[in-house]
């Protein structure tokens, strides 16, 4: 028989389990909940944006360009699906919206956000992934051939210019590893995270960007 207060103390005890966990891991427990189909959560959307955005804090105020047009976006999003939940639950259903208004290509419009939204999550991956596979690089190596991979193909020379001097004060790879770690894990946990995480995150990726090319935005570039 369940004692009275059993219930709510065990989700309390889960709760305080997971105040330790990174980033990583956290959004590997978020995706691992998602079923996967063919429509893309908004939701779901901007909570692995956010985390990601907090795995992009740990390289330290060099990111700050990044981060603050990633913030911008993902609350641009919000605001706009917080206003209608049922309506906006799909990715998809902003980007039809926003096409038919003839709106989706403007610099401040939900279909934008997305866009450099997905490309920040290709980003971020992509450091995860070089930073798991080669031990002996060093995080600007990593940093500046995902950046190579995923942004730089996107940016103007503004843009451009901007990473290169962030470029020049990214940490050590030792210090970003060990902010990457959540309380009481090692090195060998993190990467496993980290192999949980790629795959799982890949689909909502491809899906983004099939959306992207569906409606004839995944080319848009910044200045």
């Amino acid at each position: 028989m369940k004692k009275e207060g059993e219930e709510p103390f065990k989700k309390k005890k889960e709760g305080d389990e997971k105040k330790g966990w990174s980033e990583i891991r956290l959004a590997v427990e978020e995706l691992s909940l998602v079923k996967h189909e063919k429509v893309v959560s908004t939701l779901v959307f901007l909570s692995v944006s956010n985390l990601l955005l907090q795995v992009l804090d740990k390289i330290g105020p060099t990111m700050a360009v990044l981060r603050q047009d990633i913030q911008r976006n993902i609350e641009r999003l919000q605001e706009l699906y917080v206003s209608d939940p049922s309506r906006y639950s799909s990715l998809a259903e902003i980007l039809k919206k926003e096409v038919s208004e003839g709106t989706a290509r403007k610099a401040e419009s939900h279909a934008r956000a997305m866009l450099w939204l997905t490309r920040s999550m290709d980003f971020s991956i992509a450091v995860l992934e070089r930073l798991e596979k080669n031990s002996e690089l060093s995080l600007v190596q990593v940093v500046e051939d995902a950046y190579k991979d995923t942004l730089k193909p996107w940016h103007g020379w503004i843009s451009s210019a901007a990473y290169k001097i962030a470029l020049k004060l990214i940490p050590e790879r030792k210090i970003f590893i060990s902010l990457l770690m959540g309380k009481g894990q090692d090195y060998n946990m993190m990467k496993a995270d980290i192999q949980n995480l790629v795959p799982l995150l890949q689909p909502l990726l491809n899906e983004s960007h099939a959306l992207l090319i569906k409606f004839g935005l995944d080319r848009l570039k910044s200045t």
